[in-house]
């Protein structure tokens, strides 16, 4: 696996902007939740999804592609929670269940490539 450095911090940096665009216009009260998971969520989705390149072609395109679906999911996710007032604990839940299936398919996918190529 190889990581282009450009790149992540292109990606980083758009997360934080996005992060920050949360954290300026909600007026919920757990605004601070919000943005951090919001940044930790699409950085590493995002960074998947721009920086990352693989053993072979077909895998680093199939982990892209689900990277780039798991980050429209997790906006949308968190957009539906800028505009509501929420518990953190639900917010919680529903995010980490969200990035555990996008770790487990991302890791899947790497991990079935990997067998069929040998």
């Amino acid at each position: 696996m190889k990581l282009d450095y450009i790149k992540t911090v292109i990606a980083i940096a758009i997360s934080c902007l996005i992060s920050y665009g949360f954290f300026v216009f909600t007026n919920n009260t757990n605004k601070e939740l919000l943005s951090v998971g919001t940044l930790l969520f699409l950085s590493v989705t995002l960074i998947c999804t721009l920086a990352i390149q693989l053993q072979s072609a077909r895998t680093t395109t199939l982990v892209k592609t689900v990277s780039s679906i798991f980050f429209v999911c997790a906006l949308a996710i968190n957009l539906a929670f800028l505009f509501v007032e929420f518990k953190k604990e639900i917010y919680i839940i529903l995010n980490g269940i969200v990035f555990l299936v996008y770790v487990l398919l991302t890791y899947s996918v790497s991990k079935h490539e990997t067998k069929s190529s040998i």
